[in-house]
């Protein structure tokens, strides 16, 4: 019996409650009864105690009664002891008697535009207490391109509701969707509720910063200052808010120069000079820019500027000496190239055009090579010898305005090469030996210059081989051939060769070896080494003298021979005072060897006499013989055999002495002309211009009668004697010298002559 309205919204459509019995767990049967919504109270439901087969008289003592699960209770039923449970389902029929409702009519859905195609959004269901089919059973959504509409059943009921996204939003296009969502339940008649649904496309920073263009070129005076407007860039973003605000910034893949050289204002995009800006380092900057939004998720939208920096004349030329061949060789042809010199200007155009000059004369000259390549050859004839060192100042101007310049001194070194041959001061010299010198002694140095250097330079010496009386003359003397002295290898003896000539030869070490020739004129000085000698005729003389003789009576003459030669060879005589009184009748002349008779005989006189006679030269030191004379006096009968014999001896020595001393005087004049011919010859051959100038200065006297010549600065001594004539050729040096030429100083050379000298 139902003592209450049951209502299908109120509650579920199966109600269970357990009839108890005595035995209270033990189920003993099962009921279910059906009874539809809305039953008013008291309506039938069913007959439990015939359904369960209990004896009605039971129900009452026992005392069944209806327990239900929930706080109302729609059924009674009292059954008591012995307890025993029962389980009874009511099931209460719905009917459609409520429409769909949802819980707002306005439903507000904010989607962003970057959400992509499939995205579901869920959705709030509508609410229908009917049950089954009069409960919802379907959605529709109006039409929309954008949208559909998605929901699952399980058990015949909706479970989920969710908004789908068929295609991505774009706010740009659409910002807002208007959409009505309807619900359906499966009652008849059906029933529907609907709600609008409005969609706000939230937007989403789904556009990059635009530049009016992707590259942009302008252009700035390399010497512009800081400041300076380069470019002014604009960019626009589809964006709204946060999202479309921009500003501008140079890009980190930026060059460090361009980065130093210009600035970016990030609110206005304009491009300023912020460094020094040099055409020659940069002549193009390219400059990547950035315009950034200020969206959660920033986008950047890019550009490039390309600034072209405007030359101007602000850089002198570069000069680079690649290529420098010294030293220069002095008999290197013109044309020859010394160097090559590249030549850059930074600057383009006419300021980048660069003209090579040599600002002094000099042997050398610039050409023009290849592009800004220039060569420096060899114009003109070079000399070591006159100049070996040239400092070359190229200058190197561009064609700007004003016009710059630089320039480049190089050093220029020229080398040697063999064209000059060893030259002595003078070609012929004249040295004089003291006979006896010891062998081995240096008598001379031959003495080159070459004005080459280097192995041009060395020279070596050597002498020209020859004879002399058929002995080879280096048997007399040598020469070191490093330093030219001369050595004499033997002891001379005047005597035996008084004078002799070499030809010294100076050879340098070119590769084409050059040399010149000395031509060195030897004498041998006599020093007073010999004695005079008496020949065997004066030896232990017995002369006889008559009594009667007058005082200036020739007794006899002696005559003592010396080898040696001028002052060494003249003999002095005199006789040797024993006792020292001076007494002797007899005198001697110191010249001629004459004995005469200086005073008569007188009865107190001796009957003889013993003379010394002594022959001393006038060398130093002093050398002398003595020879003793005896003289005895004789009567006048005995005095004509001794005149005739007297007579003949006499007349038969002078008469030997006169030839030798005619042969003597001949041969050394012979001597002496032909060695003034030679020397005069040699003289005309290298000094022609001083013949005249010798002739002058020198005069000679020669005596063919008597024994003696005579000049200014020269003196003969001749001498004659039964063994042979001896001469001195001496050459005299004067002390002032004569420049030949404009290097050369030549020592004028003496007149040769006989002389004398005295040995210390």
């Amino acid at each position: 019996m139902l003592y209450q309205r049951l209502d299908y919204k109120a509650r579920s459509r199966l109600i269970h409650f357990f009839l108890l019995q005595i035995t209270w767990d033990v189920v003993l049967s099962q009921l279910h009864y059906i009874i539809p919504e809305e039953s008013k109270h008291g309506t039938f439901v069913g007959r439990i105690a015939q359904d369960l087969g209990l004896d009605i008289g039971e129900i009452n003592s026992r005392m069944l009664h209806i327990v239900s699960r929930d706080e109302k209770e729609y059924f009674q039923v009292i059954v008591d002891k012995p307890v025993q449970m029962y389980r009874v389902d009511v099931e209460i029929e719905d009917i459609n008697d409520n429409s769909p409702v949802f819980p707002s009519s306005v439903y507000n859905l904010s989607i962003s535009e970057i959400k992509p195609a499939g995205s579901r959004f869920p959705l709030k269901e509508a609410a229908d207490p009917d049950l089954g089919t009069n409960s919802i059973t379907n959605y529709e959504l109006s039409a929309s391109e954008y949208f559909t509409l998605d929901f699952q059943k399980y058990l015949n009921q909706i479970k989920s509701l969710e908004l789908v996204l068929k295609k991505n939003l774009d706010r740009e296009k659409q910002s807002v969707h208007n959409l009505t969502l309807t619900a359906y339940d499966g009652g008849k008649p059906r029933l529907s509720g609907t709600t609008h649904i409005i969609v706000n496309v939230e937007d989403f920073n789904d556009n990059a910063p635009v530049f009016d263009q992707p590259f942009y070129q302008c252009s700035v005076n390399e010497n512009a200052v800081e400041g300076t407007l380069v470019f002014k860039l604009n960019a626009t973003d589809l964006d709204e808010g946060r999202n479309g605000e921009i500003k501008y910034e140079i890009s980190n893949m930026v060059s460090e120069e361009a980065k130093e050289a210009f600035t970016l204002d990030k609110h206005t995009g304009e491009i300023r000079v912020k460094g020094k800006i040099d055409f020659e380092t940069v002549n193009i900057f390219r400059i990547p820019v950035e315009a950034i939004d200020d969206g959660d998720i920033q986008l950047v939208g890019h550009c490039k500027v390309l600034v072209t920096v405007v030359d101007v004349n602000d850089n002198p030329p570069e000069m680079t000496v690649t290529s420098l061949s010294v030293p220069v060789p002095e008999n290197s042809p013109q044309g020859t190239t010394v160097a090559i010199i590249s030549v850059h200007d930074k600057d383009s155009g006419s300021n980048g055009k660069v003209h090579c000059y040599i600002t002094e004369p000099s042997p050398f000259k610039v050409n023009p090579a290849f592009m800004s390549d220039f060569s420096l050859t060899v114009n003109g004839p070079l000399d070591r010898e006159v100049k070996d060192e040239y400092e070359v100042t190229i200058t190197a101007r561009d064609e700007g305005s004003p016009s710059l310049s630089t320039s480049k001194t190089l050093r220029i070194d020229i080398s040697d090469t063999n064209d000059n041959a060893p030259r002595f001061i003078q070609p012929v010299d004249t040295v004089f030996i003291k006979e006896n010198n010891p062998p081995g002694s240096h008598i001379y140095t031959a003495s080159a210059f070459d004005p080459d250097i280097g192995q041009n330079s060395f020279i070596t010496y050597s002498i020209r081989e020859r004879t002399i009386e058929g002995i080879p003359l280096s048997s007399y003397i040598s020469i070191n051939p490093e330093n030219g002295k001369v050595f004499a290898l033997v002891s001379f003896d005047h005597e035996q060769i008084s004078y002799f000539q070499c030809h010294i030869k100076a050879t340098d070490a070119g590769l084409q070896a050059l040399s010149s020739n000395l031509t060195l004129n030897i004498f041998i000085e006599d020093i007073n080494d010999n004695a005079p000698t008496f020949t065997p005729l004066h030896s232990e003389l017995t002369i006889k003298a008559p009594k009667s003789a007058e005082p200036g009576h020739l007794i006899t003459k002696v005559k003592a021979v010396d080898l040696d030669s001028g002052y060494n060879a003249w003999t002095f005589y005199k006789l040797k005072d024993f006792g020292g009184s001076g007494k002797s009748p007899f005198t001697i002349a110191h010249q001629t060897g004459e004995i005469t008779l200086k005073r008569s005989f007188t009865d107190s006189d001796s009957d003889e006499y013993r003379l010394h006679v002594v022959a001393q030269d006038h060398g130093e030191p002093v050398m002398m013989a003595e020879a003793q004379i005896v003289v005895s006096v004789v009567e006048s009968g005995e005095e004509l055999k001794f005149d005739n014999q007297e007579t003949k001896v006499t007349g038969d020595e002078f008469s030997d002495e006169n030839i030798y001393l005619v042969v003597a005087i001949c041969v050394i004049s012979s001597i002496f002309l032909i060695t003034l011919i030679v020397f005069t010859v040699l003289r005309w051959q290298k000094y022609r211009d001083e013949v005249n100038e010798l002739k002058e200065n020198y005069r000679i006297c020669s005596n063919t009668g008597g024994s003696w010549m005579y000049s200014q600065h020269t003196q003969y001594n001749i001498s004659s004697s039964s063994v042979r004539p001896k001469s001195d050729l001496i050459v005299f040096t004067p002390n002032n010298s004569q420049t030949l030429g404009n290097e050369e100083q030549v020592n004028l050379q003496g007149v040769m002559s006989n002389s004398y000298y005295k040995t210390p």
